[in-house]
């Protein structure tokens, strides 16, 4: 138990909600900067060729498929912790996230088109899951 005094107020607070908070908060985080780095610019160059929102659509299905979503509603922390998964398998064979703005008239690598995949999937969520 967690005990926060505000004033003349002693609340109690279960030690799990605070990680569920903590949590939660630390996988929009995680993918407000994905959004920030990579998602919103590919996003939008998606919705300008038919043939790159393609890519970004099947590589989000994969993605769905992947994290069970048939079953399962996706969560900020279902996508976050994947996408910190597909970052971290990348950089590890080798990939190196863009350090310049990327040219979205070339099809993009494997790893850089599932992250964008993710922002989409991210974007549709409930706004109840955001919470």
């Amino acid at each position: 138990m967690v005990t926060v005094a505000l004033a003349s107020v002693t609340m109690r607070v279960p030690k799990n909600r605070v990680t569920i908070r903590s949590a939660a908060r630390a996988a929009r985080s995680t993918l407000t900067a994905l959004a920030g780095s990579v998602g919103t610019a590919g996003l939008a160059a998606a919705a300008a060729d038919p043939g790159l929102l393609a890519v970004i659509d099947q590589h989000a299905a994969a993605v769905r498929d992947s994290l069970h979503a048939d079953r399962r509603p996706l969560t900020v922390a279902a996508l976050a912790g994947y996408a910190e998964g597909v970052r971290a398998a990348a950089v590890e064979h080798g990939w190196q996230p863009p350090a310049e703005p990327v040219d979205w008239s070339r099809r993009p690598d494997w790893p850089l088109a599932r992250l964008v995949a993710v922002c989409a999937l991210a974007r549709r969520l409930d706004p109840r899951h955001l919470a």
